[in-house]
C-alpha cells in the first residue's frame, strides 16, 4: 500500500535557524551589535587617533541594521501568511 505523497494536512517544516525564536534572537544581538558599532562612531570622533578607523564601526552599524531589516521583514511576511488565512 502507498503512503499518498500529498496529504492535505501536511505542514511545512521550518529549520531551526529559521524559526520564529532564532529569528528574535538574532535581531536581539543585531540590536546589541548596532549599539556597539554607533559606541565606536561615538568614540573615533572623540580621539582623532581614531578617525581613520571609523570606516569598521560605520560597517558594523550598516550590516546589523540590514539583518535587523531582513529578518523583520520576513516576521513580518510570516505573520501577514499566517493570518491572512
Amino acid at each position: 500500500m502507498r503512503i499518498d505523497q500529498n496529504p492535505l494536512f501536511r505542514k511545512v517544516i521550518v529549520p531551526w535557524y529559521d524559526s520564529e525564536a532564532a529569528c528574535y534572537i538574532v535581531i536581539f544581538f543585531m540590536v546589541l551589535v548596532f549599539l556597539f558599532g554607533f559606541a565606536g562612531i561615538s568614540a573615533s570622533r572623540e580621539n582623532i587617533e581614531y578617525h581613520e578607523n571609523v570606516w569598521v564601526a560605520v560597517l558594523l552599524v550598516v550590516m546589523s541594521g540590514g539583518v535587523i531589516i531582513s529578518t523583520t521583514i520576513r516576521l513580518i511576511k510570516r505573520y501577514s501568511r499566517r493570518f491572512s488565512k
